[in-house]
């Protein structure tokens, strides 16, 4: 926390950390899954992440307030935080972990969610006037084929369902609108006061769904109080405020790119956490989507 709080106090240069940031962001982003896969065992998915977000409001809301962050000037500029918030954290997260609830696999959910990079670069020049080069296309392309060689092999279709389906494809439409429009109408935003407004906004957005369609049990335990702080300090602190710089450094397509290392690298995680099955078709596919990033980010 420390490294996402004082980059909001000088900036950003050209050392070590730069070159550290996409691969620590990967990490992080893929071990979320394996925390909300925990965590959905013990509570429903609008339940589950409205204690997730009111615990990082709870933790952010008194650090903004004593290193003084800066808030945004307009409520204009709170208005655009707090969209891209509902987008990324509302509808991305809520999608993923409501695809799952009702039946879709793990597997098939990171397919779908997969096609980011490729929607975003067809919609990313129109909207952000970003150029997308041959090289990255292909990159893209190659990128795709990875990750379904490594979701491919577990990926179970008897879950697939018009529900399941429409909330795979809302998490698919929220995380790519979300980049895009954090990258065009959010600009630079403190981080500390940024996370409180998106994930204020993101808990007003989902509190509706929790109250008219969940019974809002949860089964305290344990795995659900470390899946919870998994997600709260490691996903929704670090890896949102690292996405949060990345999208402010570098062109959204180059960006997104990087999700495509998500599911072969939940499924290393998943390997050796779980003891689930790694093969060689996985493997490759973790060499081809890491080939397809480097060809898209390459200057």
């Amino acid at each position: 926390m420390k490294s996402i709080v004082s980059e909001t106090i000088q900036p950003v240069g050209d050392g070590m950390w730069l070159r550290l940031m996409p691969g620590t962001f990967v990490v992080l982003w893929a071990s979320g899954f394996i925390g909300g896969k925990l965590g959905l065992l013990y509570a429903e998915p609008a339940t589950f992440l409205l204690l997730r977000f009111a615990l990082v409001v709870a933790l952010m809301l008194p650090l903004a307030l004593l290193w003084r962050a800066p808030w945004p000037a307009t409520r204009r500029q709170v208005a655009h935080i707090g969209v891209a918030g509902v987008l990324i954290q509302a509808c991305y997260l809520g999608g993923v972990f409501a695809a799952i609830h009702h039946g879709i696999s793990a597997g098939l959910i990171a397919l779908i969610v997969g096609l980011q990079p490729v929607l975003t670069a067809f919609v990313a020049a129109p909207l952000l006037g970003e150029r997308v080069s041959p090289r990255q296309w292909a990159g893209l392309l190659l990128g795709l084929a990875g990750i379904a060689l490594v979701v491919m092999q577990n990926t179970n279709l008897s879950g697939v369902t018009p529900v399941s389906a429409g909330f795979a494809l809302l998490a698919l439409a929220g995380i790519t609108m979300g980049t895009m429009y954090q990258k065009r109408f959010c600009g630079s935003f403190d981080l500390r006061a940024g996370s409180v407004i998106q994930f204020v906004a993101a808990g007003i957005a989902l509190a509706p769904f929790a109250l008219m369609f969940e019974t809002r049990e949860v089964k305290w335990s344990p795995a659900l109080l470390f899946a919870l702080g998994w997600l709260v300090l490691v996903l929704s602190i670090g890896a949102i405020s690292l996405l949060a710089l990345l999208i402010r450094r570098d062109a959204v397509t180059k960006v997104v790119s990087l999700m495509y290392l998500t599911p072969p690298v939940t499924a290393v995680m998943a390997w050796l956490v779980f003891g689930e099955t790694l093969s060689i078709q996985a493997l490759l596919g973790l060499g081809l989507a890491a080939v397809g990033v480097a060809m898209v980010v390459r200057n």
